[in-house]
């Protein structure tokens, strides 16, 4: 900003600020633009370096820049509401400027796993590989309301043939109306703690949040068809969370018509209704949670099946994409009755193997950002069927590596 404005004062004029000592990084820039007056600090002859700046501040200091002369149309686009509020009038074209973003991730990720009870590992056949690319189109409509897109590819890269799909798997709006945040359209919905607990897909909906301290939710939709696992024609939902200083607390509601196992067309109830309570807890670098879910369905073509469930897991730090050296370790076990879920979310082919049984088993991971935006993950989860159906009880052991570039 002081090369923008052409600043020239000297870098040896008097130090208005105790905390910018000589010799100090940001000694030169901090002393030329306080004495062009574009930086006044915090009126007890403090900088404030260290403290996290608000918008409003921000906005103030581009505000002194601007009427200075200084070339700062990037800087005046971003904060124009907040210039706007301080009666600095900032051009249409400006504004519209960043109206429309886009951003990508692309996931490599490779799985091997072991099914059934032979406890032999056959890569050439129980193993999958693909490339995923992700593209998202995010529109500013007004002041209160964005569009969001999200195009996907997916190559199988195991497959000779080179089997290739791009689908248009994410269009919704999101904006609010009073106090109330509204979603409307497909997007991927997550219920219960961590990865979905009961539900990771993409649904067609319209969800409604209120609340802030305490946040409650409303959603009614169709959960999308997917390839494998189950599916319900309708689904609605009711959630509600809070924050007790490090406790997380959260419970829900969902109720889902027609559930059934794409590829057996197994029907698991004519309505299948869950309650889940759950919570977290965070003590230095470590987080603890724990979920309990009850659902109706207690019985599947004539045999007994558990009713209930309940997750628990472990986590320490976690692998933040923006901050080079990051990482985290983590482990969850899950003990899941038939009904409990309707989609999981986790990385094993549990939806196939276990979408009408019910299951129960650990997982072990772990994240590390080795590059900005780069981070590299591995897992390995242990499952077992719950319920026998005649002589078979599935299981299945996984390991899933994968490397993600975001952008």
């Amino acid at each position: 900003m002081a090369m923008a404005l052409g600043v020239t004062a000297s870098a040896y004029a008097a130090n208005p600020f105790s905390d910018v000592p000589a010799g100090h990084w940001a000694y030169d820039s901090v002393n030329k633009l306080a004495a062009a007056g574009i930086v006044d600090g915090y009126g007890n002859g403090t900088f404030g370096g260290d403290r996290l700046m608000t918008r409003y501040e921000m906005a103030q200091i581009v505000a002194k820049a601007m009427a200075k002369g200084a070339n700062v149309d990037r800087l005046a686009a971003e904060f124009a509401d907040e210039l706007d509020s301080l009666g600095v009038r900032v051009a249409a074209l400006e504004k519209k400027s960043d109206n429309v973003k886009i951003n990508a991730q692309i996931r490599a990720h490779y799985q091997s796993y072991d099914k059934g009870h032979s406890g032999e590992w056959d890569k050439k056949t129980n193993a999958t590989s693909k490339l995923r690319s992700r593209i998202w189109l995010n529109g500013q409509i007004n002041e209160d309301w964005k569009y969001v897109g999200m195009l996907q590819n997916e190559q199988d890269l195991l497959n000779d043939v080179g089997d290739e799909k791009t689908e248009f798997q994410r269009a919704f709006v999101t904006g609010r109306i009073g106090g109330v945040k509204v979603e409307a359209g497909r997007n991927n919905t997550a219920l219960g703690l961590g990865v979905g607990n009961i539900l990771s897909h993409r649904t067609d909906a319209v969800k409604l949040g209120f609340g802030k301290d305490l946040k409650v939710g409303f959603q009614y939709g169709k959960i999308s068809s997917g390839d494998n696992g189950k599916k319900a024609d309708k689904y609605m939902a009711a959630t509600l969370g809070g924050e007790i200083g490090k406790l997380g607390l959260n419970a829900g509601y969902v109720k889902a018509d027609e559930v059934v196992k794409l590829d057996q067309d197994v029907k698991l109830g004519q309505d299948d209704k869950i309650w889940y309570v759950g919570a977290d807890y965070k003590f230095g670098d470590f987080t603890v949670d724990a979920t309990y879910l009850s659902s109706d369905v207690d019985k599947i073509k004539d045999a007994k099946v558990d009713d209930d469930g309940f997750v628990v897991g472990l986590a320490y730090k976690g692998a933040k994409a923006a901050k080079v050296g990051s990482y985290g370790v983590y482990a969850k076990y899950y003990d899941q009755g038939a009904g409990t879920y309707i989609h999981h979310g986790m990385n094993t082919d549990l939806a196939n193997d276990f979408g009408a049984y019910g299951f129960k088993g650990y997982m072990l991971g772990v994240n590390y950002t080795f590059a900005k935006n780069i981070v590299a993950a591995v897992e390995y989860s242990d499952f077992d069927a719950k319920n026998n159906y005649g002589d078979k009880k599935p299981s299945d052991k996984t390991i899933w590596s994968e490397v993600v570039f975001t952008f």
